[in-house]
Parts: structure tokens; sequence; C-alpha cells
């Protein structure tokens, strides 16, 4: 079993890298982005800018593409973002993490790993974070309350720039009073504000609410989800914003707002400044090699490009994903529900295009941003004549447009989980130039890349507890290849995992209850449950990807396919319930097991008797 590492066994850096020689680096991730929002990526894999859906625009992301690999096979190892997030700061599966979705863990228990900007910050590095972080994780203070556990020397978070004025929508909570309620926020250039109630503590939304509502819907072209309580008067109002233009220009939207902090910031090497959160702050030292690491907002809901960017489509006219109800009939349960928390068949055909053609607007704003924060870091590591590396991960999972019926994510499907990784090393030696890179990568990598860059030797026997590899290796065929990648969420559709190969998906209930311990934690308690009862109860799915590759046909029932999904079921199960399983109790210090009865089980090697596998 790898061996986990703690805060106490953190080892001195010894390396003979010297502070000039570390290369400045730069991590940037967004949220909800599709692999096919970048032209580069369909020209990968399509041989057509376009993706499936119709027009996208990327140059930024294409230029970075150019300077660096390409890998157009990544996957999220959770489709939700805190689990996603902290298997990028620690390098760890939620299966060795214990962290399977949006619960609040924290540091205390002693196989608490050390994260990413912290062995950055051991190496000497001046660690800094902008915006969007995600990473659900706490510390106790001195008066013995849990409060935010940031692993960045300095973080600036976006809510704390919004409440200084910097925004072109947020979001307030009144808790107590008549007034008790939750709404939203926007901003115009002018400084004039609108604002309207999405929900009140007494579930009675006024009829101020709803017209307030409908007012702002109208002027800014809103399309809203077709789920939710939207009974007049009733409940809350929907406040899932699928389209609609931005009440700001790109520059002053939050992520526009984003990287005038990012500027501040670089601009004030060796001294104070104020910045847009209101307070002094030290900007980096010059004899420092710096981590910055962006957490865009973008192309998250509400989804709403800026004005420039929304004309540029507005004439586009997209292929809408195929569905039909009938797939429901052979969705597993827990995946039924799933659509039903969105069901964008409902909508109609114009909102529909709406819906996609917004996104990917949003897509191709933020694809802007993202040049331009690069152009300011590497003007930054020319003037101090430094190395540098740049990692950029669209997005943390991705989303549906409609596929599955679905504008969510959250499922073991394709557009829940694959993304685009871009990564660029100044001496190209690293990363070389224009490489585009099919093999499967994971969101796991991402930790052991960034400590390689910095100068750590991964060899070293105290990280072998890491489950990725550095992107380095793989891009020059050092590292062993995946054949297969998994992942594991509790979220929205009860504890599921997924495993693919090339070839098949396989999915699954992972726990016959809930999978976030609380009291009496005991991880041999209905362990091997998934791998025991029917693969119906199991809510197993299984799609051939060789003859349905848009995973609209779910064969894990069926006679011919059945010793396969049984095959798929055994191995996903070895992995994520008896390869080191962690399940902790995170209400409590140090209340965890861990378990052990199929270790070794993930070698990422996957053995199918061709016997089993039908013939198409």
């Amino acid at each position: 079993m790898k061996k986990l590492l703690t805060t106490l066994s953190l080892p001195l850096y010894t390396m003979a890298m010297t502070a000039q020689d570390k290369p400045d680096i730069l991590w940037i991730l967004t949220d909800d982005h599709r692999a096919d929002a970048l032209e580069c990526f369909n020209m990968a894999t399509r041989g057509t800018k376009e993706s499936r859906l119709g027009y996208v625009s990327s140059p930024a992301l294409n230029k970075l593409a150019s300077e660096g690999v390409l890998f157009t096979a990544s996957y999220c190892n959770s489709p939700g973002s805190a689990p996603s997030r902290a298997s990028m700061h620690t390098g760890l599966y939620p299966h060795h993490r214990g962290v399977y979705g949006f619960e609040y863990f924290h540091v205390h228990p002693d196989f608490n790993p050390v994260t990413m900007p912290e062995y950055l910050s051991k190496a000497g590095y001046n660690t800094t974070g902008f915006g969007k972080l995600g990473v659900r994780s706490k510390i106790k203070n001195k008066s013995g309350k849990d409060s935010n556990f940031i692993m960045y020397d300095t973080f600036f978070n976006t809510k704390d720039i919004e409440a200084n004025g910097y925004f072109d929508w947020t979001t307030e909570k009144i808790w107590k009073g008549e007034d008790a309620g939750g709404k939203y926020v926007f901003q115009y250039p002018d400084g004039s504000r609108y604002e309207y109630y999405t929900d009140r503590k007494d579930s009675q939304l006024r009829e101020s609410d709803i017209e307030a509502a409908r007012k702002f819907h109208e002027k800014q072209d809103i399309l809203l989800s077709y789920t939710g309580k939207r009974q007049k008067g009733k409940g809350g109002y929907p406040n899932t914003i699928l389209g609609g233009e931005n009440t700001m220009p790109t520059e002053r939207t939050n992520d526009g707002y984003l990287n005038q902090e990012f500027y501040g910031y670089l601009d004030s090497m060796n001294k104070k400044y104020k910045s847009l959160t209101g307070v002094t702050v030290d900007g980096p030292a010059d004899d420092e090699p710096q981590l910055y690491y962006i957490g865009y907002h973008f192309p998250h809901t509400p989804v709403m490009p800026s004005k420039t960017f929304r004309d540029k489509f507005k004439d586009k006219v997209y292929n809408i994903p195929e569905f039909d109800k009938e797939e429901l009939a052979k969705m597993p349960k827990q995946i039924v529900r799933w659509y039903e928390k969105t069901m964008v068949d409902k909508m109609k055909t114009e909102e529909k295009q709406q819906f996609i053609r917004d996104y990917y607007a949003f897509c191709a704003m933020g694809d802007s941003l993202i040049g331009a924060a690069v152009d300011k870091f590497k003007e930054s590591c020319r003037k101090r004549n430094r190395e540098y590396v740049i990692l950029i991960v669209c997005g943390d999972h991705s989303w549906h447009l409609g596929e599955q019926g679905a504008c969510n994510k959250f499922a073991a499907y394709e557009q829940s989980n694959h993304t685009a990784v871009i990564a660029v090393s100044s001496g190209k030696k690293r990363f070389p130039a224009g490489k585009v890179v099919n093999d499967f990568v994971e969101h796991v990598d991402f930790m052991p890349t960034l400590m390689s860059a910095a100068g750590y030797n991964l060899n070293d026997k105290k990280f072998y507890y890491l489950d990725g590899y550095d992107l380095a290796a793989v891009a020059s065929g050092k590292a062993k290849k995946r054949q297969y990648v998994i992942g594991e969420i509790n979220h929205v559709c009860r504890p599921h995992a997924m495993i693919r190969t090339k070839d098949f998906l396989f999915t699954m209930r992972t726990r016959k209850d809930g999978a976030i311990p609380t009291m009496g934690v005991d991880a041999n308690k209905d362990m091997k449950w998934a791998l025991d009862v029917s693969l119906e109860e199991a809510d197993a799915a299984l799609y051939d990807l060789r003859v349905d590759p848009l995973e609209r046909n779910n064969v894990a029932y069926e006679k011919k396919y059945r010793k396969l999904a049984e095959c798929l079921r055994k191995k996903l199960g070895n992995i994520v319930l008896g390869d080191g399983r962690i399940e902790c109790n995170w209400q409590k210090t140090n209340e965890y097991n861990r378990s052990t009865f199929a270790l070794g089980a993930d070698d990422k090697v996957i053995e199918i008797d061709e016997s089993i596998i039908p013939e198409i």
C-alpha cells in the first residue's frame, strides 16, 4: 500500500537548484470548461476547428498549444468542483483523500497529505493565488473554531474583491428580519446596481420579487434553467442562468477584475501596494521564484458573456445534441435523478441555441482574459530574466450542453469528465512546442508536474503515495501508459465511481448508503457491497464506445455484455473500494479507516478476456 505523507514527514528541500534556477510557474484553472471549446483541441481530435456542435473561438489557447504540449485525453478524478480541486492540490484520488463531494474536510487526520503549494513554499517559492480556490478545507484556529485553510502564502479571494465594489454580478444573503433571503446583485458600468431576490426565508416570493426578476431577464436576455421552483409567488425563483448578456464589458467582469488584481501584484515587485481587496499587501520579491495560481470563474453559471463576445456569436447556429427519453429507460436510477435536475430537453429549440451559443461565447471571452494574463506573466519573467512553466487546465471538470438531456456535470459521462490541458515551458525541453499527446492523463498529475518543475525528485521514496505522473514524463513517453482513468463523486446522484478505457465506460454505485461517514466509522462495513449485489442493484452502466461514442445506450444488463460488465465492476471496485480507500468522519479530529482488501489493484492495466468482449 502506498505510504501517505504527513506534514510532520515533509522532507527538507535540499536540492542543488538555486532560487534563480527555479522557473516561475503560472497555473490557470477554469470552471465547467469543455475541451471542445478549444479550436486547437478540435483540430487535434477532429481535424476541424469547430466542435461537434459548431463554432468556437480560442486564439489565445491555440497560441499556447503551439508553444507547448496539448494533452487531448485529460480526465478529472471527480466531476464536481470541490473534490476535483482537492485531488489536484494533493495529487490523490478521492478514495485516497477521503473527499468525495462537497463535504468540508480538515487537515488534522494523521493521513493528511501536504499540498502542492505547501511543497513549493518549502522549496523557496512565493505562492500566490487569485480567484476561486474551491478546496473545501478547514483548520481549527486558536479559538477552537473552524476557519478556512488557505495553503497559498497569499490569496486574493474573489469575494474580497467583490466586497470593494469590483464585480459584474454577486450574491447577497440577508439572514434576519423581514427581508431575509438570497438575491442576485448586478452592476452596470456607470456604477448603478440592479438586484432581485431568488428566494425568501419564508419560502414565499413576493409579487415585486417576480416582477423585478422579469424586468432584468428581459433587459439582459436571460435564459434560465427549466428546473427549480418556478410557481409564481411560491418557493424560490430559479437562479441558474444559462445564458444572457453581461452588464459589464469584458475587463470589468468578475474574471476581468481578477486579471487586474493579478496585474497589480506583478507590477508591485519588491514593494507594498493597495490591492482591489482594499488592503495593503506586499508584492512579490524579485529574488524568489514565484508560483501564481489563477482560478477563473468562467464558464460556470451564470453564463453571461460580455456584449463584445456575445455579438461575435449571435448569428451562429449549432447542432443540438440528440437525446431521446427512451434513453432514460436504460439509465440507472441514480442517473435518471441526475437528468431530472436540469432536463434540457424541455427547452424550446431557440432556447437550446442560445444556451449553446452563449456558453461558447463565454469561453471565448475567457480565452481573451487567459491570453492577457499569460502575456503579463511572460513580460514579468522577461524583465526578471527567469525561465517559466505554464499549466493551463480547461477546466476542473467539463459540462453538458444537452448531452444526456442535461446542463450539468456530476456524472460519469464524457461531457462531465473530459478536459483539455496545455503545458508550456520557456526552454521547450520540458514541454516541446507544438506536440500533441493523446495518452490518458488525469488531474492528479498536476501536483507532481509542478513539483517536478520546481526541482523535486519524484523518485524519492517519500513521494510514492502520489497517484499522478509528471506530465513532462508523459509527454516524453517515459511514464507508464495508463490503460484506464478513474473517478468518483457522492454528489447529486448518490456515491458512484467510474472507469474509462479506450473502448468502454463503466460506472456503478460504490456505497449502499451515503459516502460521508459521521458516527462510528467502519471501513469494513458493507465495503464490498457494490461488488456483491446484482448489477441492477449497484445501478451499473456500461457504454460500448466502439459503437456508442456519445454514451446513449446502457448495455450493462444485456446478456452479451454482462460478463464484460462484471469484469469492469471487479476492476473498478477493487481499486476504489479495496486499494487503500479512506473514509473519514470529518466531524472528528482523527477518526477514519482505510480498506486493504485489494491492495495494488490500481496497476494502470486493464486485462479483459477477449471471449467476453462482444463483436461489433
